[in-house]
This record gives C-alpha cells, sequence and structure tokens, in this order.
C-alpha cells in the first residue's frame, strides 16, 4: 500500500465512525494492519502536520481525530 491509499484508508475509517470523533494511534495501527506501527505514526503526524488531522488531549492523554471533526471541537473553537 503506497502513502496516498493509506492516507485514503485513514480518512475513510475515521469518517465511518459515527459514534466517535477521536482516536487513540494505537486505533490507526488496526486500519493499516500491513503497515508497521512506526511507519504508521510517521503518517499520522505528516497528516497532522498537514492539517488533515489534529491532536486532542484530555490532560492525560493525546487523542487523535479528523481536524473539525467531532463534538468537542465546536465548544472549544469557542474559547
Amino acid at each position: 500500500m503506497d502513502e496516498a491509499q493509506a492516507r485514503q484508508t485513514i480518512v475513510d475509517s475515521l469518517k465511518s465512525k459515527t459514534n466517535k470523533s477521536k482516536f487513540y494511534l494505537k486505533d490507526f495501527y488496526a486500519f493499516l494492519p500491513e503497515m508497521k506501527k512506526m511507519e504508521v505514526g510517521k503518517l499520522v503526524n505528516k497528516m497532522v502536520a498537514e492539517g488533515t488531522l489534529e491532536y486532542w488531549s484530555s490532560g492525560s492523554t493525546t487523542m487523535i481525530g479528523l481536524k473539525g471533526a467531532g463534538k468537542q471541537h465546536a465548544t472549544e473553537e469557542g474559547e
């Protein structure tokens, strides 16, 4: 799987999950089981840097989701 396909798989997987909008990095490993964990981590970091994904932190844990998606995002924008 090339990088473009992996990116599309991540975006499609996140959009198909209607019950939650933020995921742990380990969840991304399940989206791309044929890739090494380090490769998935680098790709996710690259997508965050480009603005496709965003990090969200509760203070004790960090989660990742599509930029601008989720209920939490709407309240954080108003701060």
